[in-house]
């Protein structure tokens, strides 16, 4: 399943990239996440609560940042096991384009789910995973941009 949208930010191209890679306004901007810490320039560690129609899940798993491009693009992928619930795994293509005071954010993003989540109905699955990740990018914004 894939995702594309883009969001326009009242900000730099640089601040955005800044906050992009800051572990703190990512936390505060992923729906149910909980925890988020750096291992390394390029790892981190997450735990996410989400809640896909019946089932609430909690993943636990690596974040990993490649194809890093400072300031205009990179790709974030993460696997995550939720136990019974099962395990979510994707990732979003970044790229950052500078129009005048503002920075167009444009993602590609793609999810897989497997487990006892899988079982709920692509249809599902899909308008869920769309709505996690219109509000991240909602969030992301307003943080960035103080708006």
């Amino acid at each position: 399943m894939d995702l594309t949208g883009e969001e326009r930010i009242a900000a730099s191209r640089d601040a955005v990239w800044k906050a992009l890679n800051d572990p703190e306004v990512l936390k505060a901007c992923i729906p149910g996440c909980e925890s988020l810490e750096k291992i390394s320039d390029t790892e981190l560690e997450a735990t996410v609560g989400v809640k896909i129609g019946p089932v609430k899940a909690r993943f636990n798993g690596k974040v990993e940042l490649t194809n890093l491009n400072p300031p205009s693009s990179y790709t974030i992928s993460g696997e995550g096991k939720g136990g019974i619930a099962g395990f979510a795994k994707g990732g979003a293509d970044v790229t950052l384009t500078e129009e005048g005071a503002e920075t167009v954010l444009a993602y590609v993003v793609n999810a897989d789910v497997g487990g006892k989540i899988a079982q709920l109905g692509s249809r599902l699955i899909s308008s869920t995973s769309k709505k996690l990740a219109t509000q991240f990018f909602e969030n992301f914004n307003q943080a960035v941009s103080g708006t």
